[in-house]
């Protein structure tokens, strides 16, 4: 069976820097900070977690995990005293809140660990991780944050958390194989009756299928993919000739013209933008 995260991860990165380990106590407050997420592991009870457009507190009453995919301002609210013990990671995706797992995430996710029974190895490295003074231990916490967030969304596919949009269809037992086809081949002209093929449908039933889980037409998902694709080389410098090549357009025109469709600007007003920030 193909990967169905490996694209994602090949053309996208996700990349941890590990901030806290040890106890928070009385308020704390995270400011967002562009094209980061983060990722905590709350390790005790007792925290009420207040997240910025969320009237109500989110009360974690067990050992949870907390992933905010986009940047998101929110404050640990423990006892003044005795605290509550996190073990906090800022996640850069590439491409900031554009990327491809990012945008398909909810604002804030909160699994308890008793519920993702499977992470159970990699959690436990972290938290010996955590309390050692080996040498290389921040890289040894980044990398294992990076391994610890490939879990939950396998866990969230697994769970059926994601009720629309990517990684809803890849969370499907037949659309993910029309999915995985784009993300491994998008160069490819890819005629309804092919992907529905590789989804093992017919040809009407995955269309309506493909939109009512993902949330558009197959054409328009694989033109996002194609953007995306477009915009990550625009970023690393290269040719917008080599880019429409491999992202299948025919050519600089016919790129610039589904780029501005999909965006609003040309590639290399994009380009310009984002060189300055935004």
């Amino acid at each position: 069976m193909a990967d169905r995260l490996a694209a994602l991860f090949a053309h996208f990165a996700v990349r941890a820097e590990t901030f806290q380990s040890g106890p928070l106590c009385g308020v704390n407050s995270l400011e967002p900070q562009a094209g980061r997420g983060q990722l905590h592991l709350i390790r005790e009870a007792g925290v009420e977690v207040h997240n910025e457009g969320t009237p109500e507190p989110l009360r974690v009453d067990e050992p949870s995990l907390l992933l905010y995919p986009r940047p998101l301002a929110h404050r640990f609210v423990t006892d003044p005293s005795c605290g509550a013990q996190f073990l906090c990671a800022h996640m850069a995706f590439e491409g900031g809140a554009s990327h491809p797992i990012a945008a398909a995430l909810p604002p804030w996710v909160c699994l308890p660990l008793a519920s993702v029974p499977g992470c159970a190895p990699v959690l436990g490295q972290l938290f010996a991780e955590a309390e050692s003074s080996h040498c290389g231990r921040q890289l040894m916490l980044d990398r294992l944050f990076e391994v610890l967030m490939i879990w939950v969304l396998r866990e969230l596919m697994t769970q059926g958390q994601v009720e629309s949009g990517m990684l809803a269809g890849l969370s499907h037992p037949k659309l993910r194989g029309a999915l995985v086809a784009m993300h491994d081949t998008p160069q490819r002209d890819w005629p309804l009756e092919e992907l529905a093929l590789a989804a093992g449908m017919s040809r009407t039933v995955f269309a309506n299928s493909f939109r009512d889980v993902v949330g558009c037409t197959p054409g328009v998902y694989l033109q996002r993919w194609r953007i995306g694709l477009a915009q990550k080389g625009l970023r690393e410098g290269r040719s917008l000739k080599h880019i429409a090549m491999d992202v299948g357009y025919g050519g600089e025109a016919a790129l610039s013209r589904a780029f501005r469709a999909h965006t609003g600007q040309s590639p290399r007003e994009w380009r310009k933008a984002e060189m300055l920030g935004g």
